[in-house]
């Protein structure tokens, strides 16, 4: 068993820390200052998007979600969204499977 206190680690805003990597999926804490945000993207796996401490605003084609500590969003495999912080947040990605169908990292080079 692997286990880890997400509130605790040393995470430097702009420098995502990957807790663990494997095929079952990729776990990421990542600080999220105030008034910043994880422009318009889509990711090859399904995300998981844990807020562990502040609060943030999610934007997807299906609407928008706001919520502080303990809330828990799902975004589907390419599924274009938005992650603001409205307060300094922390937040906890879980990408699943990892790496997903389409990834860069599947490309025959």
């Amino acid at each position: 068993m692997q286990t880890w206190d997400t509130r605790s680690i040393d995470v430097e805003p702009h420098q995502p820390q990957v807790l663990h990597t494997g095929e079952e999926g990729r776990t990421i804490v990542i600080n999220l200052p105030a008034g910043e945000e994880l422009q318009d993207h889509q990711v090859h796996e399904r995300a998981w998007i844990l807020v562990v401490e502040g609060e943030v605003e999610i934007e997807a084609a299906d609407g928008t979600a706001k919520g502080g500590p303990g809330f828990l969003a799902l975004t589907d495999p390419k599924e274009r969204h938005e992650v603001r912080a409205a307060s300094d947040a922390r937040i906890v990605l879980v990408l699943a499977p990892w790496p997903g169908e389409g990834h860069p990292s599947q490309r025959n080079t």
